[in-house]
């Protein structure tokens, strides 16, 4: 709602305007609709178009966001149906792979025992 000091000094702005009634119709027309212009503008209104245009977007972005939640509820049936209907497979034991020894060869010595004699 409008705060009523707004609607006070709004009231207070065109009584101001009203005083001087010694000038032409006119100009006191111009002098309340700048007043009320002024007013109007520091309310931060919209007009009667935009705000029927913002309900239009707001209507069909509403459509759409309870479209996607029908589909979006509609596939997690579809998941857990899936995965109720499909029961894991039980997996084989699988023998672990053995992992090679250490190469505890002592012929690399005799190798190079073998390159250091002379020929």
């Amino acid at each position: 709602m409008v705060p009523q000091d707004r609607i006070s000094r709004l009231a207070q702005q065109i009584g101001d305007r009203l005083q001087n009634a010694s000038q032409a119709p006119e100009d006191i027309q111009k002098g309340v609709q700048q007043v009320v212009r002024g007013a109007f503008d520091r309310l931060e209104l919209v007009s009667r178009e935009d705000f029927d245009i913002l309900m239009d977007v707001l209507q069909r972005t509403r459509s759409r966001v309870e479209a996607l939640e029908r589909q979006v509820a509609n596939l997690e049936a579809t998941v857990e149906k899936s995965t109720a209907s499909t029961a894991t497979p039980v997996e084989a034991e699988v023998p672990p792979v053995p992992t090679p020894e250490p190469d505890t060869d002592t012929d690399t010595d005799t190798d190079t025992e073998e390159n250091n004699k002379p020929a």
